[in-house]
């Protein structure tokens, strides 16, 4: 492992430790436009996203949107969604798109056994753009 990290550091890849919860969900540390949140790292989600409850504490521009969220056992929600907002993992930065919507199914089920609530979640569109390297063992995302 330790010649992974030798290699994507090269590659200018930044590291970025997560933490596992007792849900098995990847919990990671995250800014948005300079404002720190817990967010899932979800490979499964499309989206990077926030809560509604979230909107005033990353201080976003929420606009209406015609999209319907799915996902977790909820479909058919409406969302909003606010560009280019400025998120940094670690140190790695990039601006990005939020899709706004209701979370509080997913913190409730969170809250039931335990784990910390989130105000959002960090999808595929991040993993993408940073050419994401998930290192489940170690705990570490790295992103270019």
């Amino acid at each position: 492992m330790e010649k992974l990290q030798e290699i994507l550091k090269e590659e200018k890849y930044k590291k970025i430790k997560f933490k596992i919860t007792k849900t098995q969900h990847l919990l990671i540390k995250a800014k948005i436009n300079g404002v720190k949140g817990n967010f899932i790292l979800d490979t499964g989600a499309s989206n990077s996203c926030i809560g509604f409850e979230s909107i005033e504490l990353f201080q976003v521009d929420a606009q209406d949107s015609k999209t319907k969220a799915s996902g977790a056992g909820a479909t058919g929600m409406l969302t909003q969604i606010s560009a280019k907002n400025k998120l940094q993992l670690g140190t790695w930065k990039t601006k990005v798109d939020l899709v706004i919507f209701d979370l509080s199914h997913v913190n409730d089920a969170l809250i039931q056994y335990k784990s910390k609530s989130i105000h959002g979640i960090i999808g595929a569109d991040i993993l993408l753009k940073g050419k994401g390297i998930i290192d489940y063992y170690n705990h570490y995302l790295y992103l270019q």
